[in-house]
């Protein structure tokens, strides 16, 4: 169930804006439905862009966060430390972010790789049409390099970093993701059991089904808020 305010009834909240296929903004609302962390999302059409997301200035793709006290957390991770910042449910918050810097840097080394590596061979992948130096084959064995690093740790544990999922697990799963619907029945038959064991476990779950997935109406100025997660 989704709730909407109206104008009259609305409760200060942290604003998102977000798109909701984009897998940045996924990642962070991912995070913030797991944590419980309330805030009003404003769904954005990349081609239309509203003026109050246009007026913050500077940069203006999705997610962004607008926070009670006026302060803007533009990027993905941003958000997602952010929320991290506001969860008091220290059983919710361990697991995601250890306290052990070695942990720690393991995870950021997984993100790392995945926004800075994968990314670029997945947009390749995905769009091989505006990338004609190579074909579409080409681009997705680059991709699979990152898959194939991904299964030799699946095949050992259930998450990236053991059995309960962190941060790197939710930050990465939007992507592959992505890389499995460029062509879903190559991926379907591929050799990674263990990552498509992994990636099924999000996208089926009901956090993902019931709450980071479901369709809000574009925002516009002027209209009710809606609460998020519901």
């Amino acid at each position: 169930m989704r709730v909407i305010f109206t104008r009259w009834e609305v409760i200060l909240r942290p604003v998102l804006y977000s798109f909701r296929r984009c897998p940045y903004a996924m990642r962070a609302r991912y995070v913030i439905a797991f944590l419980g962390i309330p805030v009003h999302l404003r769904e954005v059409v990349l081609k239309s862009k509203p003026a109050a997301l246009l007026a913050l200035g500077g940069r203006s793709s999705v997610p962004q966060l607008i926070d009670v006290d006026g302060v803007r957390y533009p990027e993905s991770l941003d958000i997602i430390f952010w929320a991290l910042s506001k969860c008091d449910h220290k059983a919710k918050f361990a697991p995601l972010w250890p306290k052990n810097s070695v942990q720690q840097n393991k995870i950021k080394a997984w993100i790392a790789y995945n926004d800075h590596t994968f990314k670029y061979w997945l947009d390749r992948y995905k769009y091989a049409d505006r990338y004609p130096e190579y074909d579409e084959g080409y681009y997705r064995a680059r991709g699979e390099v990152f898959l194939q690093r991904l299964e030799r740790r699946l095949n050992k544990k259930t998450f990236l970093l053991g059995e309960r999922e962190s941060l790197a697990d939710m930050a990465i799963f939007p992507f592959i993701r992505q890389f499995a619907a460029v062509n879903q029945v190559w991926f379907d038959a591929s050799q990674y059991p263990s990552v498509k064991s992994w990636l099924d476990g999000f996208i089926r779950s009901e956090i993902f089904q019931s709450v980071v997935m479901v369709k809000y109406p574009v925002w516009q100025a002027g209209q009710g808020e809606v609460s998020f997660p519901a």
